[in-house]
């Protein structure tokens, strides 16, 4: 199935593009979280410079992203770890 076009609209300016179909939801409700956000720190920080609102957005998420990797990373060293005394035990049970 091809492509659907269609219009996002981020802090009052409208956005088209191309999305497949399996991805236009998410999209949309990225695209409505993206605008939740924007509402929540203008009010909290009484700024109206779209630009510096949007700069925040991305470096917040940026940041969230970079944690949920170093989890990931650490989760997979400890699993590799675990694995590596199990395969020892293994070793050391059969020989």
């Amino acid at each position: 199935m091809g492509e659907l076009s269609i219009k996002l609209k981020i802090a009052d300016r409208e956005y088209p593009m191309k999305v497949r179909p399996e991805d236009e939801e998410m999209i949309r409700n990225a695209g409505k979280e993206l605008n939740e956000k924007l509402k929540e720190l203008k009010r909290r920080f009484r700024l109206d410079d779209r630009q510096d609102l949007l700069a925040m957005i991305a470096f917040d998420y940026l940041v969230q992203s970079r944690r949920r990797e170093e989890a990931i990373r650490a989760s997979e060293d400890m699993i590799s770890e675990k694995l590596d005394q199990w395969d020892g035990l293994l070793n050391e049970s059969l020989s």
